[in-house]
């Protein structure tokens, strides 16, 4: 089974085709570098470079992996949630394709794609487990009783934790995009330079809130001069990465605990920060778990979680009709 994947949810935009649910053949990303300027992405500008490299992705990701469209037995795309305007872009081009060539659509949420980012780099993990989805609009924590069958357990109340990577990187003025430029600074700081608040809410809430943390940031940087600033921004970033990072970790061992589940998938944009990683993988062997986190370039926006997820639900009988709509706040967990 062959299924070509196509992922515009934001700025990313990427084209893939997956053999079998887990065996990559291309994965083709396009990143768009005309947001660096803004230090965040412009949704117009945004839709309309997806217009100009989206085609140009799929004759390269068909050429890599030695395919024709009609080789496809269903083209997946993103359907939601994300950017409206970016959305409609990969869903237009999905539909034109599937009514070209008579191949069946299927839509894809999302955040489902960042699941099974986790089984294309992992194909034995095997559910149940723990999922903790973790991007720049999203922090959520999951129970994946099965392939398809999910319960949400905790999401933010406000702040995404990567949309607090990015908003305090631009308050430090150290580069968009936040995740990687904190992760990158942090390395050289002593994270016990400040001692930036945690926000646990109830001991027993799985639900985050990372608005305290950024606010608490922008009142410590506004009370100093900019020169101590940029002297200290090492340290800054660390203390700020530490709060982040103890807080995503102490929540995900509870409800792991308290669900009697011993793995923990680590997923989406920020999964690539090495502190979590490391602080998330000695803090679950502690406690008599395991960890798992795909590479990199499959925790970003990337059609090949698309097209993985898209293969699971094509084999299940699950095809979308012409009229599928996108949905920039497509729950995973229906109401």
């Amino acid at each position: 089974m062959i299924v070509l994947g196509i992922d515009t949810s934001c700025d990313d935009t990427s084209v893939a085709v997956v053999k079998d649910t887990t065996t990559i053949l291309a994965n083709v990303i396009s990143s768009q570098g005309i947001h660096l300027d803004y230090g965040g992405v412009v949704p117009e500008l945004a839709s309309r470079a997806h217009l100009t490299l989206l085609l140009p992705a799929l004759e390269s990701a068909l050429q890599t992996a030695q395919c024709r469209l009609a080789d496809m037995d269903a083209v997946a795309v993103t359907r939601g949630p994300g950017l409206i305007g970016s959305l409609l872009i990969g869903l237009s081009m999905a539909k034109s394709m599937c009514l070209a060539t008579g191949v069946p659509l299927v839509g894809v949420n999302h955040m489902e794609g960042h699941i099974f980012a986790g089984r294309l780099s992992h194909p034995a993990l095997t559910p149940p487990f723990l999922a903790l989805i973790v991007s720049g609009g999203h922090t959520q924590l999951m129970h994946i009783k099965d392939w398809g069958i999910y319960d949400l357990i905790g999401k933010t109340r406000d702040d995404a934790a990567g949309e607090a990577f990015d908003k305090v990187a631009k308050m430090m003025n150290i580069g968009f995009p936040g995740g990687p430029a904190i992760d990158r600074v942090a390395k050289s700081g002593d994270a016990q330079f400040v001692d930036f608040p945690r926000s646990f809410l109830d001991k027993t809430e799985t639900e985050f809130s990372f608005s305290g943390v950024k606010t608490a940031v922008r009142t410590f940087l506004m009370g100093r001069t900019e020169e101590e600033n940029n002297r200290d921004a090492a340290h800054i970033a660390a203390s700020f990465q530490e709060a982040v990072v103890d807080v995503l970790v102490k929540k995900s061992i509870h409800a792991a605990n308290a669900l009697h589940l011993k793995h923990i998938l680590i997923t989406g944009g920020v999964a690539c920060n090495t502190r979590l990683r490391a602080v998330m993988t000695a803090t679950a062997g502690e406690a008599g778990m395991s960890v798992s986190y795909p590479p990199p370039v499959l925790c970003t926006d990337n059609g090949a979680m698309i097209a993985s997820a898209g293969s699971f639900h094509f084999s299940q009988g699950n095809i979308s009709s012409m009229s599928l709509a996108p949905d920039p706040r497509a729950p995973l967990v229906m109401p």
